[in-house]
């Protein structure tokens, strides 16, 4: 078994003033209150590095290309580093015999203990022989690998919802990983892709707690998934002014008004894009002049075109509305009513405590 983290850390040459200011960047990400930077620091370096197997399914590779291109190569080290990852097809040196014997051996050896991530989803049709692996169907290497699991990680929205190959008339069978383990910790990390951040904070809570972070109705972690692409959405006050774009190159488009009416998904989808970015937080795709496509949500590939505007603005205000939202006196009344929603629930909100999240 390794030794202490702190140990490894030091000899990859990161220095615990460098590993501290990075535990604190995450538990700002995250919402944590200030003094869980420390006390992630302190969890964190002196646990021992856990074990994690990664097991790609029915997937494009997406997530994984997503999460090797972290938008911090520090963090992105840091992270590879803090985990023993002794399974992952595409990123390990093994393969053949020599690849699934060192997953058999890291199933044994963690047994209870490692931290199981599902990239992809399962199929069910034709006994599973849509998708297999050495021989073996993806859903029988999945009720295997969950038996030894301490807790599972449902990589992005395959693994989560079925994703894309679910998508009607889903010819493989394809559901997702909750649909068949119901007796491990699930937490699900949406999005076609997803954000390589949210991993990061997922692993590192992880790491410090011994549990998965807070959760939604979803199986998200609410700290990334706690708001819509809408709330926080730079072109918010063109939306609330009543002001959106009517095509991709008009004088509105061209002077970064709301892409409502050009199909955005954003007031319906839950995710940290906005905020979080891609490309090292250079841009994220309504920035980038497009709306946003929903893909962190359920059946987002079934819900109808990524062009069509939503029928109505943002839930739960409900406004009667046609097919989009015209002028300012809607924008207005969606403003408003949003302004005294947010303060009814600042003046509820109760400060949180590290003792709070130690429980």
């Amino acid at each position: 078994m390794q030794g202490p983290l702190i140990d490894t850390l030091v000899r990859q040459g990161v220095s615990r003033r460098t590993f501290l200011k990075y535990c604190a960047t995450l538990a700002s990400m995250m919402a944590l209150p200030p003094t869980a930077g420390r006390a992630m620091a302190e969890a964190m370096a002196a646990s021992r590095r856990p074990s994690v197997i990664w097991l790609p399914f029915q997937e494009c590779t997406g997530c994984t290309e997503s999460i090797t291109r972290s938008h911090s190569p520090t963090i992105e080290g840091m992270i590879f580093d803090m985990i023993s990852l002794d399974y992952q097809e595409t990123l390990m040196a093994a393969a053949g015999f020599q690849a699934e014997e060192a997953l058999h051996n890291a199933m044994k050896d963690n047994f209870g203990k490692y931290l199981l991530i599902i990239d992809g989803s399962i199929p069910l049709g034709v006994d599973g022989a849509y998708s297999c692996i050495a021989g073996r169907s993806n859903l029988d290497l999945l009720k295997d690998a969950a038996k030894g699991a301490a807790a599972i990680v449902a990589m992005g929205s395959c693994a989560s919802y079925g994703g894309i190959p679910k998508a009607n008339p889903n010819p493989t069978g394809a559901v997702s990983v909750s649909d068949i383990i119901k007796d491990k910790p699930i937490v699900n990390i949406p999005g076609c892709p997803p954000i390589p951040v949210v991993m990061t904070g997922v692993l590192a809570h992880y790491l410090t707690f011994g549990s998965l972070p807070e959760l939604d109705d979803k199986g998200r972690p609410k700290a990334f998934y706690g708001e819509t692409i809408h709330d926080r959405c730079y072109r918010r006050p063109f939306y609330d002014q009543g002001k959106f774009a009517k095509t991709f190159d008009d004088e509105g488009a061209r002077n970064g008004w709301c892409l409502f009416e050009l199909g955005c998904k954003g007031p319906v989808t839950y995710n940290a894009c906005a905020t979080t970015k891609w490309n090292g937080g250079t841009s994220w795709p309504v920035e980038s002049g497009h709306g946003c496509l929903g893909c962190s949500e359920p059946d987002f590939w079934d819900a109808g075109s990524f062009y069509k505007a939503l029928s109505t603005p943002a839930n739960p205000l409900k406004l009667a509305a046609t097919a989009t939202v015209v002028g300012a006196a809607a924008g207005v009344a969606v403003s408003f009513a949003n302004r005294a929603k947010k303060d009814a629930a600042k003046k509820a909100h109760q400060p949180v405590t590290l003792a709070d999240l130690e429980k």
